[in-house]
Parts: C-alpha cells; sequence; structure tokens
C-alpha cells in the first residue's frame, strides 16, 4: 500500500493531460464495478461510471470515476481499510474535509486508474453526480461545449490538478441549476 502522504501528493500534482476518448474506458469500468462487487457483496447498493469517461466521445483524464453507493456515510468510513487492502489508496485527512462522500484512489505504472467516490445512494451527492453525466450523454452541444472548457482549462492549470477541478465547478454548478427547472 502507498505511503498515505506520498499517494495524496502524487494525486494533486500530476499533471492535467486530457485523453481523446477510449472506448475501452466503458469495459474498464465494468471490469472494475464487477471485481468491486465480487469483493464486497452486500456493501455496495449500486456503482455507477460517470465523470468525462462515462461520456461517448468526451475527452477526458484517462482515470475512470466510478460513484458507489452506500446506506450511510457510516457504512462507507467502514469500507476504507478493507478497499486500501484492495488496491486503492486515500488519504485520511482529505476524506476528513468531506462530507457528503468519500475517495479512493487506484494506481498502476505510476499513474491514477480509477477514482471511487462512496456516497449515499439516493442521495444529494448521488443525484447531483449523475444528473451532471445523463446531461452531457443528452446534449452533444453542451457536451461539446463542457470539452472546450475543460481543454482550455487543462492548458490553464496544466500543473495543477486541485484548481483545474475547481476552476469546472461553476460550469457544473450552471448545468446542474439549468436542468433542475
Amino acid at each position: 500500500m502507498m505511503d498515505e502522504q506520498q499517494s495524496l501528493h502524487d494525486a494533486i500534482y500530476e499533471d492535467v493531460a486530457l485523453a481523446p476518448y477510449d472506448a475501452r474506458w466503458v469495459s474498464q469500468f465494468a471490469a472494475e464495478r464487477d471485481r468491486l462487487f465480487a469483493l464486497f457483496p452486500g456493501d455496495f447498493i449500486a456503482v455507477e461510471h460517470f465523470g468525462s469517461t462515462a461520456v461517448p466521445g468526451l475527452s477526458a483524464k484517462p482515470i475512470i470515476d466510478i460513484l458507489a453507493g452506500v446506506d450511510s456515510m457510516s457504512h462507507a468510513d467502514t469500507l476504507i481499510d478493507p478497499l486500501c487492502r484492495a488496491k486503492y489508496t486515500t488519504s485520511a485527512e482529505f476524506n476528513a474535509t468531506l462530507q457528503e462522500r468519500r475517495w479512493l484512489m487506484r494506481w498502476a505504472n505510476g499513474h491514477r486508474t480509477h477514482h471511487l467516490h462512496i456516497v449515499v445512494y439516493g442521495g444529494p451527492e448521488w443525484r447531483r453526480r449523475l444528473a451532471f453525466r445523463e446531461a452531457l450523454r443528452s446534449n452533444p452541444a453542451l457536451a461539446a461545449r463542457y470539452e472546450q472548457h475543460k481543454q482550455r482549462l487543462a492548458a490553464e492549470f496544466r500543473t495543477d490538478r486541485e484548481a483545474y477541478t475547481d476552476a469546472k465547478a461553476e460550469f457544473v454548478r450552471e448545468v446542474l441549476a439549468s436542468y433542475a427547472t
């Protein structure tokens, strides 16, 4: 298992590099979903592929975003250590700053391959993340605008992943506000 502080440092400071859409992302998600269900039977109510790798045609950081729904955040907390034994890594310090989710990463060959976000199934965070995915999937013009926005931000914040993520947040809020009405 990776040193917690080193993995968080690497996660924050890894360059932002977008890759063209890769149809293999779907099967990579499915393989990891199946692995999670096999390793943790009965723990996850549902596991969904979200984020840019879940939107056909959209460029993305080649990291599979996985949304895993549980019945409570206390249940999510009990899964952290077993998930770390199952090839994930995380930061207890970072997770302590999160109210409605827990976040873990998988690595291969020195790069992140998966982000696992554990949230309450059907709760606000679950609904918000899937609503944004569905908005992009159902509206190609919106997905194209998002891609252009991400490309500009990736160029501007190439060496600052946190700033890149923060800068995308306003776009996401605007989309969710317009789809909520």
